[in-house]
């Protein structure tokens, strides 16, 4: 199958149409993957950037790909070292094992491929020659979740869940362009294999709104709320701050935690702010329910005997998804910002 394409399930991808009938018909496209509204900061490709100062001062960094460098911005980083940039081809079982032996030999390897590639095909590859291996190298990957219109053959709903069994594996999943580019360094300066979400292209900016600074391994308490705890990661954290713009409206009081490490989780924070009374718990991730953020903080919860009011998730359901235009599909199953506002409003 072209990686560029895929199958088409349900929906026409060139119309988008919003949850309320009141409201104009949005044409979009499957391939856009810019998760910005009309009118919001972007930055353009933050990880390569990035990746290209990391490497300013870091010979030993390379940048190595499966026919995906314009795809998942690593082409930035290859435009700037074309001596320390590797085109492997569409074959990532062969891409993982090759970035294991450039991390014997000194190197630090920042791998990039599509979300679903890396997950499903080449697990075993990762999980032996990498991963207990304790090998240095960087697993950055595009279309996570429901980030593209493409079909189940693309969208790596369940990648979370498949990485999150794996030992010693870090797992980063940021939520805006600030957040990937600190995420990017930070992932640098870290000794041992991690698998990072990513976003790609003119990706939103929201983050340096909030005093914010991203920290391997903590989460980060964006704004505060005494009705009701979100937990987030990757841009849902965006859409939880939205949804909590809306839901003030309604008398609602919001707190959002945002968790870009889902593995290892910021347990203390967690319970933390989790253990406050009188707060629902809300997990919200770009991911299927099976899995995930959801189920690890679940799992947290009830180890440690912290029991919240109520708990719930804003989640991926576990099928495989339609395809069709994105703001289609997010409202579809949920994960707009307004369907996030009517759920939790439905929840008090």
């Amino acid at each position: 199958m072209n990686r560029k394409r895929g199958p088409w399930r349900g929906i026409a991808p060139q119309v988008a149409q919003s949850g309320d009938p009141t409201q104009p018909r949005l044409t979009t496209s499957a391939m856009i993957a810019s998760l910005a509204s009309e009118g919001q900061r972007t930055s353009p490709a933050p990880f390569g950037r990035a990746l290209v100062e990391v490497a300013r001062n870091r010979p030993e960094i390379v940048g190595m790909t499966a026919d995906l460098g314009k795809y998942t911005d690593l082409h930035v980083f290859g435009r700037e070292y074309p001596d320390r940039y590797y085109q492997m081809g569409m074959a990532e079982q062969n891409l993982m094992l090759a970035a294991a032996g450039m991390a014997h030999e000194g190197f630090v390897p920042f791998v990039t491929t599509y979300a679903v590639f890396a997950s499903r095909r080449a697990y075993d590859f990762i999980s032996q020659g990498i991963a207990e291996e304790g090998l240095n190298v960087k697993i950055c990957c595009a279309l996570p979740g429901l980030t593209t219109g493409y079909g189940p053959s693309h969208q790596a709903t369940e990648d979370l869940a498949i990485f999150r069994g794996m030992p010693d594996l870090t797992i980063v999943d940021p939520c805006d362009a600030l957040d990937t580019e600190q995420a990017t360094h930070a992932v640098a300066a870290h000794d041992g294999p991690v698998y990072m979400r990513l976003l790609r292209g003119n990706v939103p900016l929201v983050l340096d709104e909030y005093d914010y600074k991203f920290e391997l391994g903590r989460a980060k308490l964006l704004r505060d709320g005494a009705d009701v705890l979100v937990i987030s990661a990757g841009f849902m954290t965006m859409r939880a701050l939205e949804a909590a713009d809306r839901l003030r409206a309604d008398g609602v009081a919001v707190a959002v935690l945002h968790s870009p490490t889902v593995k290892p989780l910021d347990e203390a924070t967690i319970l933390r702010e989790a253990g406050r009374t009188g707060r629902m718990v809300v997990v919200a991730e770009n991911h299927s329910v099976v899995g995930g953020l959801g189920e690890a903080v679940a799992g947290l919860l009830m180890r440690r005997n912290v029991r919240p009011p109520a708990f719930q998730q804003v989640a991926l359901p576990d099928a495989f998804l339609d395809a069709g235009a994105l703001p289609t599909l997010h409202e579809r199953y949920g994960i707009s910002a307004e369907a996030m506002a009517r759920s939790i409003k439905g929840w008090l």
